[in-house]
């Protein structure tokens, strides 16, 4: 009893803690991506004009028009790649929906088949094809999960990737132009706070992966600042030819 008490009681404590974090829905690659993309287009915009000796108004309304039009940008590119992805697989369910319907003994003989190729008894694999394929919805789904790799029920939202594209691209290239907003008169204030928040969302990013914190700050902080440094030397090249 007390051996049957001991797995029932390791079976819960793996039952409970045994949980993955989302990996498929639609937020956290656009908002990553549009947080990363914000901090480096918008300091590289901001120190490419300001390497030109432009004055600081000009730098201000620089970085302000890049933050708005990055930020809708990004959020109707991300809404229009999502949907047309939500369109490409809603029309590839038609299609094994179409078939399950036609040819349901053949779809049927495929998942069975299916199974025994990952090591399933032949007749066993037939007696579950034959009893998953009793619903129609559940063999879509199971045949969506088999032949497509996607969870019909979990499909990422457009809107979902918009929004979140749009306001962390928005939050993203703000903070280069918030110490201007403060009141700085130079460049090195924005700079700074810029290269710090990339190593921030650098950090941020490796608590949802499996990198270590400061891989993953010091990587963005280098390809943000090395962004900002080329298109500087550009604005000094470009402000001194013209």
């Amino acid at each position: 009893m007390s051996v049957i008490d001991t797995e029932a009681t390791l079976h819960e404590a793996h039952r409970d803690n045994h949980t993955h974090r989302d990996v498929t829905g639609g937020w956290l690659r656009p908002a990553v991506f549009g947080a990363m993309d914000g901090l480096v287009s918008n300091l590289a915009l901001m120190t490419g004009v300001a390497g030109g000796a432009v004055s600081q108004q000009t730098i201000v309304i620089t970085g302000l028009a890049g933050l708005a039009a990055g930020a809708f940008s990004m959020a109707a590119g991300e809404y229009t790649s999502v949907a047309s992805q939500r369109e490409l697989v809603q029309a590839e369910l038609e299609v094994e929906r179409r078939e399950l319907r036609k040819h349901p003994a053949d779809e049927q003989a495929e998942l069975a088949a299916l199974y025994v190729s990952r090591g399933v008894r032949p007749e066993l694999a037939r007696e579950v094809a034959e009893q998953l394929s009793r619903d129609p919805e559940q063999a879509l789904e199971i045949h969506a999960r088999e032949e497509l790799g996607i969870d019909p029920d979990d499909l990422p939202s457009p809107l979902v990737a918009a929004v979140s594209s749009f306001g962390s691209f928005a939050l993203g290239a703000l903070l280069p132009v918030l110490p201007y907003l403060l009141g700085a008169t130079v460049l090195w204030p924005a700079v700074l706070l810029a290269l710090v928040g990339l190593f921030g969302c650098g950090a941020l990013v490796a608590r949802v992966t499996a990198r270590s914190w400061w891989y993953s700050g010091v990587r963005q902080l280098l390809l943000g600042g090395a962004a900002a440094a080329v298109t500087y030397g550009l604005g000094v090249f470009f402000g001194a030819a013209l």
